[in-house]
């Protein structure tokens, strides 16, 4: 499919991931909408690719009305949307199960899975309407939507969900030419993952210092599911740093 002039979302685009992600679509050839909450990290992004390619909003999420700007600045401005990278999220502190509290369960819940259903809801309404029709969602769902790391059970949880969502919206959107696969990603480095590179907790108790990946491997790999015409999905990708303890008993 050609880039040139199609138009992707990107979430929780300021940093890590989503800002990967961002810069390779954008030098792809793609118009760029970046959201996520601190709009002078989007403005750096944007002043890079210049203000006729990215399009910076400052959006919270997990706020439906937040969402609703968002969208209605992505319609006003370009038109259209081709491809959203649901990939907004956050992790709780590290705690013990039973001393989670109620408000880092709510908090993860909000932004991981109810701000990717409201991002996906606005982009499937969008791509509902266009001409022509459809377009593509891409759900960060990450290893954990596969095997939890010890006491995570907020994050682990809503990434489970996020499969659950991916198959949804990728059944609902058939009839209107809407595709929705999922990536998988383990042990991306970025700025939340560098401390695994310094030892992190293992299912048998142990601190391990975990083998990472470039960020960049992953990005590349968004641009290329997106990049495929509507009539081909990758439902599922998993993309992880080779030798990290997954495959296998640890």
């Amino acid at each position: 499919m050609n880039s040139n002039n199609q138009v992707a979302l990107v979430t929780g685009a300021g940093t890590g991931i989503g800002r990967a992600v961002a810069l390779a679509l954008l030098k792809d050839g793609y118009r760029v909408v970046l959201a996520g909450r601190r709009i002078e990290l989007l403005n750096e992004i944007a002043a890079q690719a210049g203000l006729d390619r990215a399009l910076p909003v400052s959006t919270d999420v997990s706020q439906p009305v937040s969402v609703d700007a968002l969208f209605a600045a992505i319609k006003n401005t370009f038109g259209r949307l081709d491809v959203l990278f649901n990939n907004a999220g956050v992790n709780s502190p590290r705690a013990l199960f039973e001393d989670l509290s109620f408000d880092q369960w709510q908090n993860v819940v909000n932004i991981n899975l109810t701000g990717s259903f409201l991002c996906a809801q606005g982009a499937f309404r969008l791509m509902k309407e266009q001409s022509p029709q459809g377009g593509r969602i891409i759900n960060n769902g990450s290893i954990s939507a596969h095997a939890p790391r010890p006491n995570s059970a907020p994050y682990t949880s809503t990434k489970h969900a996020i499969t659950g969502l991916t198959k949804a919206i990728s059944l609902d959107g058939r009839k209107y030419n809407i595709a929705c696969g999922q990536i998988d990603i383990g042990n991306a480095l970025t700025e939340l993952s560098a401390r695994m590179a310094t030892g992190v907790p293992q299912a048998n108790g142990e601190i391990a210092i975990e083998p990472m990946m470039d960020a960049s491997e992953v990005a590349d790999t968004v641009v290329h599911m997106a990049a495929l015409p509507l009539s081909t999905n990758v439902q599922f990708m998993t993309i992880m740093a080779t030798k990290m303890p997954f495959v296998g008993r640890g």
